[in-house]
């Protein structure tokens, strides 16, 4: 319940922020064909940061990493906010870059919830800590007319209100955390991996070199599944905002749009979760980049909010699948020893990937349209279909209990 929490507190602020990162970096740059800048700033942030947090996740445990790397959230939502009052394109990079790393830490909740439970329970697991996205579809965007209306009475930029809220928001789930997170999910992981096999070849104590672990087919799977699947994710929803501010759409539509999207993200975590156990990760995976390929597809139909916003919606879903599925299968790869790790360097992939999106982004939406981007991504989400499909039947399937 800790996780889930602190998930949700921490999505609504980052969710609050990335409603107006395309638009605040238009704004603040001068040059439309830099809106994904800031994005892929906080993505570089993330992908960076990840792979420092796992290895002091196993040094130092999980939850002194998780408040600190919400402390370095809180500093990068102030100085974001600061950015836009004093208008410094620079200030909000930096600002960006410490959420991203806070992003990093946060998202790396979901495989401290798996460590303590059984490989047939990994799945909900995960799900139970994503779905406190769910919150943060709800409440980031509410936060954004209020706050928005409070910085303008304040007499400032009404843009810098979002970012302020992701201070405050980061604030509580770190206070959350260090208050609730007892006994360390590390010390529970590692009872939870001499019970269980966890790594085929692996003992619970034993840590294999990275270079062994990325010769299991399953691992390559679950890697490539979250990184392409967060690029195409990523590709479509940074850019999203400033397309339908293009067309005319008001701060509060376009914020519903976003929410539906994240709606999709997370709501169905719990869904995604069972799937993952029950019917196994290759076949979760392969429903969901299906469901990122025709959602891309959709997407560039119409720029009318209600399509869009159902384009959105599925998009999210079907990384929602895809996340979960492939969360879990590289999960089961892993000794309880190689867990952080190596998860922080799948995260740093993500990380990359996301960075690679949202740069991409801009630049394809400046010069080709929307549309175009909308097609890039949909062949992107053949690759971890075809992957998945191909995957053997002993890894298609969901963790087996002891």
């Amino acid at each position: 319940m800790t996780l889930l929490a602190a998930q949700s507190l921490g999505s609504a602020g980052f969710l609050a922020a990335a409603t107006v990162n395309a638009i605040v970096g238009a704004q603040l740059s001068g040059r439309p064909s830099w809106a994904g800048v800031p994005s892929a700033t906080y993505q570089v942030g993330s992908a960076l940061a990840a792979v420092g947090w796992g290895h002091a996740m196993d040094r130092f445990g999980r939850r002194l990493m998780l408040v600190l790397g919400l402390g370095a959230g809180i500093l990068g939502a102030v100085l974001a906010a600061g950015a836009v009052i004093g208008a410094s394109f620079a200030v909000l990079l930096a600002g960006l870059a410490l959420m991203g790393a806070a992003n990093s830490a946060l998202q790396l909740a979901r495989f401290v919830a798996a460590e303590v439970h059984p490989p047939a329970e990994r799945g909900r697991a995960i799900a139970n800590v994503v779905i406190g996205g769910t919150v943060g579809a709800v409440f980031g965007p509410l936060l954004i007319g209020p706050m928005g209306r409070l910085a303008r009475g304040l007499g400032v930029d009404e843009l810098a209100g979002p970012y302020a809220a992701s201070a405050v928001l980061f604030l509580v789930a770190a206070l959350l955390i260090r208050a609730r997170l007892r006994p360390d999910p590390r010390e529970i992981g590692r009872e939870m991996g001499r019970l269980y096999a966890t790594a085929p070849g692996a003992a619970a104590d034993a840590a294999r070199p990275l270079v062994l672990i990325l010769r299991q087919r399953g691992t390559r799977v679950a890697m490539a599944t979250l990184v392409l699947a967060q690029l195409v994710m990523v590709m479509l929803m940074v850019i999203t905002s400033l397309h339908m501010k293009d067309h005319h759409h008001p701060l509060g539509r376009i914020a519903a749009v976003i929410s539906a999207h994240v709606v999709g993200m997370y709501a169905f975590s719990v869904v995604s979760g069972r799937a993952a156990d029950r019917w196994g990760r290759g076949p979760t995976i392969l429903v969901g980049a299906l469901l990122l390929g025709l959602a891309s597809l959709a997407a560039t139909l119409s720029p009318a909010a209600l399509p869009l916003g159902l384009s959105l919606f599925l998009l999210g879903l079907g990384w929602n699948l895809c996340y979960v599925g492939g969360s879990s299968l590289l999960a089961d790869e892993l000794s309880p020893a190689e867990r952080a790790r190596t998860q922080g360097f799948n995260d740093f992939l993500m990380g990359a990937a996301s960075a690679t999106g949202s740069l991409g982004s801009g630049w394809v939406f400046a010069a080709v349209g929307y549309g175009a981007m909308g097609v890039v991504a949909a062949s992107a989400a053949l690759v971890p279909f075809v992957l998945a499909w191909r995957l053997p039947r002993p890894l298609r399937a969901a963790a087996a209990g002891p």
